[in-house]
């Protein structure tokens, strides 16, 4: 699913490790996002689920919404 996306393995390890910012959400993922300047500055939103072990990352998107800093 990364190669359909253009997205780099690095760069969701990057958005997971250090966002440039998160939310808890409804669905009781964490969603974590990170501006990709190698990817004219679009935002990669990675939603990790804490709650099985080992953690799994659900889905990881360019989001079109998330354009700026909460």
């Amino acid at each position: 699913m990364l190669k359909e996306r253009n997205v780099s393995e690095s760069w969701v390890w990057e958005t997971v490790n250090n966002p440039d910012w998160d939310t808890l959400g409804s669905d009781e993922n964490m969603h974590y996002f990170k501006m990709i300047p190698e990817n004219s500055d679009r935002v990669l939103h990675a939603i990790v689920n804490h709650n099985v072990s080992p953690k799994r990352i659900v889905t990881v998107f360019f989001d079109r919404k998330a354009r700026r800093l909460p």
